[in-house]
């Protein structure tokens, strides 16, 4: 089922996510937790967000899967024995046992295939688990990939990234429901929410963030000059126009 693996600067990419924090924390705190649970972190990056969930489970674990080698590498140097971190693509998901939760901040919209990217979560998952996500959903960026795309445009770019449309699956927060839905989930609530948000790093975190895909692309002498011709036509300070998908389904029996 997964495509070619892209692999990210994990390293740059924990030291200034801190946009993604500011985002799990909020979607934390809508999952409902004992704290002696086995939760998933469906795509978890580096690990610094599964370590804030970590911390909600005292008594706990964590089942935490990413496809890129080098998060996955990142993510076990950094979670020790209280996480079990896995290298899968989610459309691939199969775990050994069902988990009592699963959770996932800004990633579901690196996965093409909605629909069975639910039914995978929802055969991971005990009876009556509930799933609480946040990702890109429907507007995600539009200004930013308006931007990235002017320049790709231009040459010395044009040859490599004109008229390519990327691998993001940004999408409304009805077909989430229907996609939950017919998964088997139910109590369902999904719902857009915009979050401009200013990086504190902004070279560096549009490279390793938001123009990981455009770089793959381009030669290794361009990738360079190409980050610094867009975030100069962002601004200073730059602004990135995030709108987040929030999601909270229980599977059924």
């Amino acid at each position: 089922m997964s495509g070619p693996v892209r692999d990210w600067d994990a390293s740059t990419y924990d030291r200034v996510s801190h946009i993604q924090q500011e985002w799990a924390a909020a979607v934390l705190d809508r999952l409902p937790l004992r704290g002696d649970e086995t939760v998933l972190d469906a795509g978890c990056g580096s690990g610094r967000v599964t370590a804030m969930l970590l911390e909600r489970l005292p008594r706990g674990h964590v089942v935490a899967v990413d496809s890129a080698p080098s998060m996955v590498e990142h993510a076990r140097a950094a979670l020790g024995d209280r996480a079990t971190v896995i290298q899968s693509d989610l459309l691939d998901l199969e775990l050994d046992e069902p988990v009592d939760a699963a959770f996932s901040n800004a990633v579901f919209h690196w996965v093409p295939d909605h629909g069975l990217l639910y039914h995978r979560l929802h055969a991971a998952l005990r009876p009556g688990a509930p799933l609480v996500a946040q990702y890109g959903g429907a507007g995600n960026v539009e200004q930013f990939h308006r931007t990235a795309k002017a320049v790709g445009a231009e040459e010395p770019y044009a040859e490599h990234l004109a008229g390519w449309h990327g691998p993001w699956n940004f999408t409304a927060a009805e077909q989430a429901r229907d996609w939950l839905e017919a998964a088997g989930f139910g109590e369902i609530r999904a719902w857009l929410e915009p979050r401009p948000m200013r990086p504190d790093e902004p070279r560096d975190y549009i490279r390793a963030v938001c123009l990981g895909p455009h770089l793959k692309r381009l030669p290794e002498e361009l990738r360079g000059p190409y980050v610094d011709a867009v975030a100069e036509r962002m601004g200073d300070p730059p602004t990135i126009d995030y709108v987040r998908l929030n999601i909270t389904a229980r599977r059924g029996g």
